[in-house]
């Protein structure tokens, strides 16, 4: 008990801060206080894989889990987009939008949180875990929605997308990155006028966001997912109570689709995109996520 309350105590102001931090950028955006980030660092190209100037098959964003903290980042070091890459040249994809930041400012380049970083480091997590839960906040959602939902438009203008080219668009999102793809949805719909596809693996979400302009939503699961399986019991608009959710009409209207990729876990060395754990053909975690993924985009109807 007294290791509790030590960690109680210790936590405690932690997470009260970052609850606060959490809105503050949220609000900076909606009140024109600061001007998100739209330039990358210097060698970091806008997309990788097919060239713009022969319409790629699709535009794909991967939009990460918790983990993601700078353009460059991803939770296990950007294997899963090169494997990605590797299979299908013919995908043009984007990793550098940040999902955790309305301002679209890496986390990890932030001189207070460098410092933290280093003393700190469970701090940086529980600033994106409190970003998912400012982005399912009815309060905080529609400004958050639009707030990354235009950094999203704007990289993939950047990558070069042409607005009516008819390109499908795809949203790969990992768990938090689920919530952030469901609510991109419509800005880039109303924006680009593009195809949109939404895939999500381990999806944390609320379950609230319209997906009326979505084509497709894949979700990839599975039973040993117990942090996808929260998500469903702690957001009302996932349980089929709820019918006029945003999920739950997209379920109803038949655009949902489910795939089992047991036994991945959601995070650890068996976790969807692990290169370490083996399935019983040989393939690994992360190879197995990857080709369902191309599968479903080269099969879009």
């Amino acid at each position: 008990m007294n290791d509790f309350l030590l960690w109680a105590i210790a936590l405690g102001p932690a997470l009260l801060a970052e609850g606060l931090l959490a809105r503050y950028e949220v609000l900076a955006y909606g009140a024109g206080w600061r001007t998100p980030t739209t330039a990358l660092p210097e060698g970091v190209p806008y997309a990788r894989g097919a060239a713009p100037d022969s319409p790629p098959a699709a535009y794909l964003v991967y939009l990460d889990g918790i983990g993601k903290r700078r353009v460059r980042d991803s939770r296990d070091g950007g294997q899963l987009v090169k494997a990605l890459l590797a299979a299908a040249p013919e995908l043009r994809v984007l990793g550098q939008v940040q999902p955790y930041s309305p301002l679209a400012d890496p986390l990890a380049d932030r001189p207070v949180w460098a410092w933290l970083r280093r003393r700190v480091g469970l701090l940086l997590f529980l600033h994106n875990v409190m970003q998912i839960f400012v982005a399912a906040d009815h309060r905080y959602r529609p400004l958050y929605n639009r707030a990354v939902g235009t950094q999203t438009a704007t990289q993939l203008e950047l990558a070069g997308y042409r607005p009516g080219s008819g390109v499908p668009v795809v949203l790969l999102g990992y768990s938090g990155g689920a919530q952030v793809a469901t609510g991109a949805v419509d800005v880039l719909h109303t924006r680009l006028r593009a195809p949109l596809q939404l895939i999500m693996f381990g999806g944390f979400h609320n379950g609230a966001n319209d997906l009326t302009h979505a084509e497709r939503v894949h979700r990839l699961t599975s039973a040993y997912d117990r942090v996808e399986r929260v998500g469903t019991w702690i957001f009302p608009q996932r349980w089929p109570l709820f019918r006029r959710s945003g999920w739950n009409r997209a379920a109803r209207a038949g655009k949902i689709t489910v795939h089992r990729l047991d036994p991945a876990t959601h995070v650890g060395p068996r976790s969807y995109i692990s290169p370490s754990a083996h399935l019983p053909d040989g393939r690994t975690h992360l190879d197995r996520t990857a080709a369902t993924v191309i599968e479903l985009i080269r099969t879009r109807p």
